[in-house]
Formats: structure tokens, C-alpha cells, sequence
């Protein structure tokens, strides 16, 4: 390459450059004004629209085999730029997906209540559907890549003579693969799972954290994590406590003695719950539901709130001032066990139970080796004895 070849290369870049500096003013200035979405997406795709204008540039200004000195060169010159300019275009489209998906999950704003239920399943299908765009591009990128050089078109070609047997054999392969994969999609868009949700899984309370193609991560209220595969959740049951919306109702359950004012119970109760910021103001309710074995009555107070977190909250401050209230007011209605003993008509419960029990008296005087208790006994026997003899 003379001079003449470099000067050009370098107008050539100089040219791809400005033109692309050009193009992100306008977009972003005033595209902006009419498309609010215009603006995050340009600046988030200048730099990768840089690098593809840079090889573009050089691309265009490569001059042709018969014009360089080493025409050896040629080839390799040739194939490197086609792999450049496959990663700068694949950079350029992945930071444009990016971009686009960021600016409408930006958007998408959590609030509490049932405000928030459609911008999460937005949100979920959202990241879902970049993460299948992206992998999708890399893919065609990976594959674009290898099939620039002739030994993998060569291998390609056979592949595709035996598509049959290959499709068998990757099925089989990449069965549990595909099936979190189809599992993934069919949460996002049957309204299944969404980010955010609260769920009961396998006896754990948690949060839906993430939730990509293949694994749903799950965030417990001790800040664990817990990773499950998305097919666990196509195939196993889970409780999803806001696939409706977040309201959610509470229960406080009481042990209390039969000696408990309930009115004036469920009077104080409805005072602390009324005045309680964490009430959503829906309804409340105390109720006497069960007489249990050990013969202690079952209070219950249910309770209405915004969200989970709220439940939890509300809940344990209604228990605590319950607990306090009647250890104040009413300690005779404390749980209490009570044990009644009682004597039997027939005489003590111990001899009605056990009449021929060895350790109590009947009416006949007591023996020991033949001698009554009275010292009647054994002059009797003797007595028999000496009439026998005789």
C-alpha cells in the first residue's frame, strides 16, 4: 500500500465517523423532541456505532489485490476485516436491543397495590424476550463468524446432508435444555410468574427475583436465594400470592380462657387495627372459631392489608398488643390448665376403682402369722390344736 492507499483510508474512516456524529446529534436532539424513547437509545448505542463506522470506513477504502505490493496479504486483510466487521455489527444490534428493552423497563415503574401487576408482567416478558433476542444474535454472529473460513463451509455443507440424523441426535441432547427454555417463555407469557411476585414454593416464602429462559431465582425473607428450574414451575404446584394483585388478608390466632371478655377483645382489637397505618382500610373481623381439646378457646382476627410485607408487619404488632393488653386488663384470661379432684359416694376414689385392693381393710380384722389384730386369733388355733392331739 502506497500513500495514496493510506490518505484514502483515512478520509474513508474520517467520512464514517462524521457521518455517524452527524446522524447521533440529529437523533438525539431533535429526534428526542417527538420520541422520548430516541434519546437513552442513541446514547446508548454511540460507541458501538463508532466502532461499526471505523471498520466500515476501512472496508470501504481497502484497495484491491492487484493493487498491493504483497498480494499474499490480500486474503488475510480480507477475512479479518469480515470478522470485524461481523462484531462490530453484532455489538451495534445487542447494545440497540439493549437499549430499546432499558428505555421501556425504565418506564415501567413498581407501585404498591394492584397498580403495579400489569407493569410487572410487561417487565418479565420484556427481559425475557431480550435475553431470546440476544442469545438469538450471538448465535447468527458465532455461526457468521466460523463460516467465513472455508474448512468450517466445507463441514457445514456435510452437516446439512445429514440435517436428519443431526436433528435427532440434538433433540435428544438438548432435551431438558429446550424444555426450560419453552418453560421460561410459557411463564412470561401466560401471566404465570412475573418479576416481583410473591410465591410460596415448596414451603418457602420468597420473592421472584429473576427469571430467565432456564432458572427463576428466588429471593427468601432471610436474603437467601434459592435458583430453581424453570420446568419446576410448570410442573410442580406453587402459591403465587399476587398473580391477582398484591392485597392479601392476615390471621392472628389467640389461646385465650374461658374467662375471656371477647367483646371487649375484639373492641380493642378493631381500636388498634383501625388506627394501625399498615391497615388498607378494606375490612377486619375477630371471631371465636374453636373450642380445642385441651379446652382452651380459639380467638381469630383477620385482617386486610396492601401487601405481603404489610401482612407480616400488621400481624406481629396485632399479636404483641393483644398479648400485652390482656396480661394487662384481663390476666384471668390467660391460657390455663385446670385439674378438678373429687371423692367417689362409694367412699375414696382410690377404693371405688380397686375394692380388693391388699393395701385397705373390709370389715374382717386384719392377720399377721395367724394372730388377729384383737389377739383372738391365735388362742384358737391353739385351742384346735390340743382337741386334734387329744
Amino acid at each position: 500500500m502506497n500513500i495514496t492507499h493510506w490518505v484514502g483510508l483515512g478520509v474513508s474512516v474520517a467520512a464514517s465517523v462524521l457521518l455517524v456524529t452527524v446522524a447521533h446529534w440529529v437523533l438525539s436532539r431533535q429526534l428526542a423532541k417527538i420520541q422520548p424513547l430516541a434519546g437513552p437509545l442513541v446514547h446508548r448505542c454511540r460507541y458501538s456505532a463508532y466502532a461499526a463506522a471505523v471498520v466500515i470506513g476501512i472496508n470501504l477504502a481497502l484497495p484491491a489485490r492487484a493493487e498491493m505490493e504483497d498480494a499474499s496479504l490480500y486474503g488475510p486483510i480480507q477475512h479479518g476485516m469480515e470478522i470485524a466487521m461481523i462484531g462490530a455489527l453484532t455489538w451495534l444490534a445487542l447494545t440497540a436491543a439493549y437499549g430499546v428493552t432499558d428505555t421501556v423497563l425504565s418506564r415501567l415503574s413498581y407501585r404498591n397495590g394492584d397498580a403495579d401487576r400489569k407493569a410487572r408482567r410487561l417487565q418479565t416478558q420484556v427481559r425475557l424476550l431480550r435475553r431470546v433476542v440476544a442469545t438469538l444474535i450471538g448465535f447468527l454472529a458465532v455461526t457468521a463468524v466460523l463460516f467465513t473460513f472455508e474448512g468450517v463451509r466445507a463441514l457445514g455443507a456435510g452437516l446439512l446432508a445429514s440435517a436428519g440424523l443431526l436433528s435427532v441426535v440434538v433433540g435428544i441432547a438438548a432435551q431438558s435444555t429446550l424444555g426450560n427454555l419453552f418453560s421460561g417463555l410459557q411463564l412470561a407469557f401466560n401471566d404465570t410468574l412475573r418479576i416481583n411476585d410473591v410465591i410460596v414454593f415448596e414451603g418457602e416464602w420468597a420473592r421472584v427475583e429473576q427469571l430467565t429462559l432456564t432458572t427463576v431465582t428466588l429471593r427468601i425473607w432471610d436474603e437467601r436465594r434459592l435458583v430453581v428450574p424453570v420446568s419446576d414451575f410448570t410442573t410442580k404446584p406453587f402459591e403465587n400470592w399476587t398473580k391477582e394483585g398484591t392485597a392479601i388478608t392476615g390471621t392472628v390466632m389467640l389461646r385465650v380462657d374461658w374467662k375471656t371478655p371477647i367483646d371487649r377483645v375484639r373492641e380493642e382489637a378493631g381500636s388498634y387495627i383501625s388506627q394501625h397505618p399498615l391497615w388498607d382500610g378494606r375490612r377486619w373481623s375477630m371471631q371465636a372459631t374453636e373450642i380445642l381439646e385441651n379446652g382452651l378457646v380459639q380467638l381469630r382476627i383477620v385482617v386486610t392489608t396492601a401487601d405481603s410485607d404489610a401482612r407480616w408487619d400488621l400481624c406481629c404488632d396485632l399479636r404483641e398488643h393483644l398479648i400485652g393488653f390482656l396480661q394487662t386488663a384481663f390476666p384471668e384470661s390467660l391460657p390455663r390448665m385446670r385439674t378438678e379432684l373429687t371423692e367417689s359416694s362409694e367412699g375414696s376414689s382410690y377404693a371405688a376403682m380397686w375394692p380388693a385392693s391388699a393395701f385397705r381393710t373390709t370389715g374382717r380384722p386384719s392377720r399377721t402369722n395367724g394372730v388377729s389384730d384383737d389377739g383372738t386369733g391365735g388362742a384358737e388355733a391353739l385351742d384346735s390344736g390340743d382337741g386334734d392331739g387329744a
